[in-house]
C-alpha cells in the first residue's frame, strides 16, 4: 500500500510542479482532475490524469483514490455490508485531432481494494485484492482546458471472471 501511495503522490507532484523551459510553449489541457462514478475506481473515485508528452494526446497515466461498498464474510456464512478504499492506477493513450475537443482513450492497469469483499460477484477466500482494469472511454476535453467529461466501457478482470462495467466522470482540464 505504501508503494501505491508513493506512486500516486509522484504523479500528483509531477503534475503540480512540472517546469517549463523558456522556449517550450505551455500546452493547456494535458492534465486533468476528475471525479468518476464506476470505472476503474469501481464505485466512486477522485483521479488525476496526465500526458507524458507536451500534448493533450498520446501516452499518459492516471491514479486515484476512491471507495466501494460490498459484502464481507465476518464469520462462517455471516455476511456484513462494509466499505473499502480503492486505488485505481492505469496507463493510457489518448487519440484525437489537435483542433478538436473530442478524443478516445484506451487504457489498462489495476485497482487495489483495501479489503477482501464480494464486489459484483468477485469473491474467493484465496483471491487477491487486486483487480485488472481496462478502459475504452470517449473524452470531451476543450483545447484550451476547462470543464471536461468522459464516459465509456471499463471491465474489471478478476480471478476466473471478467465483469462488464462502465464509468462516467466530470472534471477539469488544465
Amino acid at each position: 500500500m505504501r508503494y501505491i501511495f508513493a506512486f500516486i503522490m509522484g504523479i500528483f507532484i509531477s503534475t503540480v510542479s512540472s517546469a517549463q523551459s523558456d522556449n517550450t510553449p505551455v500546452v493547456q489541457g494535458k492534465s486533468s482532475f476528475f471525479a468518476e462514478g464506476g470505472g476503474p475506481g469501481i464505485m466512486f473515485s477522485l483521479n488525476i490524469d496526465r500526458r507524458f508528452s507536451n500534448s493533450r494526446f498520446g501516452f499518459g497515466g492516471r491514479a486515484g483514490l476512491g471507495f466501494v461498498t460490498g459484502w464481507q464474510e465476518e464469520q462462517q456464512m455471516n455476511w456484513e455490508l462494509t466499505s473499502a478504499i480503492t486505488v485505481p492506477v492505469q496507463f493510457n493513450y489518448v487519440f484525437g485531432k489537435e483542433n478538436s475537443s473530442h478524443a478516445l482513450e484506451a487504457g489498462a492497469g489495476f485497482t487495489y481494494v483495501s479489503k477482501k469483499m464480494d464486489i459484483m460477484e468477485f469473491y474467493d477466500r484465496k483471491q487477491s485484492q487486486l483487480f485488472g482494469t481496462v478502459s475504452f472511454m470517449y473524452r470531451r476535453q476543450p483545447k484550451e482546458g476547462g470543464f471536461s467529461w468522459r464516459a465509456g466501457f471499463s471491465p474489471l478482470i478478476g480471478k476466473n471472471l471478467i465483469q462488464l462495467f462502465g464509468g462516467v466522470s466530470l472534471g477539469y482540464n488544465f
